[in-house]
């Protein structure tokens, strides 16, 4: 059908800009006076902003927005909620309301928009969250997510560069999704491969960050656009290192067959080559590489917690049905800065 194939031209968080462009256009903004209150802002890259309102009160503050990965108005409209939820989970939040973001064709069926919102609206609501209004405007393309509010003590946020040396990382979703989706586009992808992509990109990560309130976490973030390895830099800050062990990943099997077909993204090979410099590989296949720089939707938590922890956060996390795993520990700062064996 004419609508189905420009409803999905690819996107997810493949169509994010590139991590080096957008440094680059951050850096020059101008920064007004210092606001104390200001516990997080854009200034650490983390994934949401967070504002302290009271002496037990702050507010977290995000958006995020994309066009479609696959064909499924309803599926798309969850994948980009559950998507733009992540970062108040991601933060140590609660998710408490959120406004629609739609950009829409107005010669497409409006029965569409009602399938994506409809989508949408049931993500906010297994959050335990409301929806309580939006912002739309005609478009040549379909582009749907949420802006969401969320609070959390001032004293217990996740930021994401706040890790230790000794920390453990634990993983909680499979790497792929972005893979995958290239891959279902040109009719490549199984059924059984696609199906569990959408689960894992439909699942809240909810579930883990309230698992994680009973551990010693030092920071989190979730992995997305900027794939495992970028979002992993981030959280170095420049001050640590990490070692990886590539065989503890949790990955979707059928990603790396199709990342040795060279069913790519051009936002994975962006990654790349924003991320390699700080990345040595030490017996990794090409396929493995692809699946560690490959732009998640919807993706898991990274988690840096304290190291006698780490086995029972593993375990429990497992036992709620994720795919979590220990992927390695952040060091002290070394060249290079991450370390993949």
């Amino acid at each position: 059908m004419a609508d189905e194939i420009v409803f999905c031209r690819g996107g997810g968080c493949t169509a994010k800009l590139g991590a080096g462009v957008l440094s680059r256009v951050l850096s020059c903004l101008p920064k007004g006076a210092r606001d104390d209150n200001l516990l997080v802002g854009y200034d650490s890259r983390d994934d949401a902003a967070v504002y302290q309102v009271s002496e037990d009160l702050a507010i977290v503050q995000t958006l995020d927005f994309f066009p479609p990965m696959l064909d499924d108005p309803y599926l798309f409209g969850q994948i980009a909620a559950a998507n733009a939820l992540s970062d108040v989970y991601a933060m140590g939040g609660e998710v408490k309301t959120a406004l629609n973001i739609v950009c829409f064709p107005e010669k497409m069926d409006l029965n569409i928009l009602g399938e994506i919102m409809r989508g949408g609206s049931e993500k906010v609501k297994e959050a335990g969250a409301v929806l309580v209004g939006g912002h739309s405007i005609a478009d040549d393309s379909v582009k749907y997510g949420l802006s969401v509010m969320g609070t959390i003590h001032p004293d217990k946020v996740y930021a994401n560069n706040r890790g230790q040396a000794g920390d453990v990382l634990i993983l909680t979703k499979k790497l792929g999704v972005g893979i995958v989706c290239t891959a279902n586009r040109v009719g490549e992808a199984s059924k059984e491969a696609m199906e569990e992509a959408i689960r894992s990109m439909t699942t809240l990560n909810k579930y883990a960050a309230e698992i994680c309130t009973k551990y010693d976490v030092h920071a989190c973030t979730d992995v997305t656009g900027f794939g495992f390895l970028g979002h992993l830099h981030e959280m170095l800050d420049g001050r640590l290192s990490a070692r990886i062990r590539a065989r503890q990943i949790p990955v979707l099997q059928e990603a790396l067959q199709h990342a040795e077909e060279f069913l790519l993204t051009a936002a994975g090979q962006r990654n790349r080559n924003h991320t390699e410099p700080f990345v040595r590989f030490r017996h990794i296949s090409f396929a493995m590489e692809e699946v560690l720089f490959d732009p998640q939707t919807s993706g898991g938590l990274l988690i840096a917690v304290e190291p006698v922890q780490a086995e029972a956060l593993e375990m429990e996390l497992q036992k709620a049905g994720l795919p979590a795993r220990i992927v390695g520990e952040l060091t002290n700062r070394t060249d290079p800065e991450i370390l993949v064996v």
